[in-house]
């Protein structure tokens, strides 16, 4: 049946016009919540090869198209309305900001001749992201909407990768016109300069102490192989940033562990040991130089060098000594290619990096028939490497990044911006680009809920994942601060929960509840084998508060 927005006119409305620009940008897929100020992009969806995933939440959405961006590292795509809508999608534009993901927002907008007058709905766009996007733009006719999308496509993952917005006027959606698609942008990225390269040569040939800290968001898993050949070689430990343990096999005899929230003391040491240190990827920002302390500047013989697809990075969190803006991978690439001779042995360094991590996910006893670290500990053992892992914030983060091993890249995926409530969109979009993959979500009660509604989404396309619930009854990051601070005085903290197991059913989905840790592989392989997504709740003693910590020991 032919569109009702074509009906005696054979030139396409905006909303095609749209659409098949998304096509040329190789666009495969789209997350969104409907609205009428884009009906026209709906009804251009229609006949299109790309799969809208339609969402219960617009925050959910960009979520998903946040992790689309993280997984494949091409623009994630979501469309929201106006208002409201644009409103609940912020958190995914605060993620990909601070995530340095690529993605591209587009939003409903009232009609252009009620701009400027509050009509119902409306929200200044370049005013309200224009803190957080790389480029705020509002369509003004559909002439120009394929240059302003191959546009936007371009500017979100060139240099530093992030957010576009791009607003859609009603009426400029209902425009019809002739003109073509346009040619996908090539994005500029700057190659290493062969001198600074040569530099940092000279610098990693005389070091005695040097580490890597790799991250950020430009990798690949040739980049991975390329970080893992390169330390073998040459001997030089690796370390990762918060939620970027993935860049290196974390069994790598090199590997000394993560710069996180609550980091391993000793690999804080290392940091302020080393006499060169290799910043590869990483904005090095708030969490991986824990609160902008580390390295500090006593050490006059330590050399900085910052790698970073973007030269506006260089000297923003840190002094250094060399800054080479270039994608890690080609850096690597360059380093692969020519001999670096190293003129100390590193071996007694390097195994005391390897020895403190070693030593740091050694699995502790916590308090509770549930064993949180010894799950964990589980997973990581038994998971095939494939397995892609989400989680969102919270407390129980911190026992999968202490006890869990991500051994390939694209396998761990989570918001360095501390969302909570990201790990089940983050899934949902994980097992659409890999349903051959098992991909399981870690989540918090707390963290659940924020987007529990997206388990409806879940159901409604026949997403197969599995979610473990780590159930404590409190919001445990801010309770464990409260604790530390205001001991006794339990204010705001305290969580109802549902009966998760329940829940799950009521969705379709098969549901366990493991009230002791021996029960949970026998629960897990049974959600494996599962014909429909699963959920597993763990009921765990709120005295466990975090790796390291209980309530008892905060408030003494």
């Amino acid at each position: 049946m032919p569109s009702k927005g074509i009906s005696g006119n054979n030139l396409p409305h905006g909303g095609i016009i749209l659409v098949n620009q998304l096509v040329q940008e190789n666009v495969i897929r789209v997350f969104s919540v409907p609205g009428e100020s884009f009906l026209n992009v709906l009804d251009g969806l229609h006949d299109s090869s790309i799969q809208n995933i339609v969402c219960r939440n617009e925050g959910g959405a960009c979520f998903m198209a946040e992790a689309f961006g993280k997984i494949t590292g091409q623009p994630g795509v979501a469309f929201v309305t106006r208002g409201p809508g644009a409103s609940n999608a912020s958190g995914g534009i605060h993620t990909a900001k601070q995530d340095s993901t690529p993605m591209v927002l587009f939003i409903g907008q009232v009609k252009s001749v009620h701009r400027g007058k509050e009509a119902f709905q409306e929200i200044d766009y370049t005013k309200f992201f224009g803190s957080q996007c790389k480029w705020v733009h509002e369509i003004r006719s559909a002439d120009e909407i394929p240059e302003v999308v191959a546009k936007a496509f371009a500017i979100a993952k060139e240099g530093r990768p992030g957010p576009v917005a791009i607003s859609l006027p009603e009426d400029i959606l209902d425009q019809r016109s002739d003109v073509e698609t346009q040619n996908s942008f090539q994005p500029r990225n700057s190659k290493p300069d062969r001198d600074h390269v040569k530099q940092l040569i000279t610098y990693l040939e005389v070091s005695t102490q040097p580490l890597i800290v790799a991250g950020g968001s430009v990798w690949s898993q040739r980049c991975n192989d390329l970080l893992e050949d390169l330390s073998a070689k040459t001997g030089i430990p690796v370390a990762t940033t918060f939620r970027r343990q993935d860049r290196i096999n974390n069994l790598h005899p090199n590997y000394a562990g993560d710069l996180t929230v609550g980091a391993n003391p000793k690999l804080v040491e290392i940091v302020e040991e080393t006499d060169l240190l290799l910043l590869l990827g990483t904005r090095f920002g708030d969490i991986p130089s824990q609160g902008y302390s580390i390295p500090s500047r006593h050490n006059d013989r330590r050399k900085i060098v910052h790698v970073f697809p973007s030269s506006e990075e260089f000297g923003k969190n840190l002094p250094i000594d060399l800054g080479i803006c270039s994608k890690p991978e080609d850096l690597l690439a360059e380093l692969s290619d020519l001999q670096i001779e190293l003129k100390a042995e590193l071996s007694d360094w390097t195994e005391k990096c390897r020895s403190s991590y070693r030593e740091w996910i050694t699995v502790r006893d916590v308090p509770g028939k549930v064993k949180f670290p010894e799950i964990i500990a589980w997973l990581s053992t038994n998971l095939s490497e494939e397995t892609i892992v989400t989680n969102g914030a919270g407390n129980y983060a911190a026992f999968l990044h202490r006890f869990y091993q991500p051994k390939k890249f694209g396998t761990q995926i989570g918001s360095t911006s501390g969302s909570m409530g990201y790990g089940l969109p983050a899934a949902i979009s994980a097992k659409l680009e890999f349903p051959n993959r098992t991909v399981v979500c870690l989540a918090g009660d707390g963290c659940l809920q924020m987007t529990i509604n997206e388990m409806s989404t879940i159901s409604q396309y026949g997403i197969k994942l599995i979610v473990l619930v780590a159930n404590n009854g409190l919001f445990g990051t801010i309770r464990m601060h409260q604790e530390r601070y205001f001991p006794y005085r339990v204010s705001g903290t305290d969580l109802f929960n549902p009966d998760y197991r329940l829940l799950a059913k009521a969705y379709g989905w098969h549901g366990e509840l493991v009230t002791e840790t021996a029960q949970f592989p026998d629960a897990f392989e049974r959600s494996l084998k599962a014909d429909k997504p699963s959920l597993i709740e763990l009921k765990l003693d709120p005295e466990a508060i975090s790796p390291s910590e209980t309530i008892s020991s905060l408030r003494s």
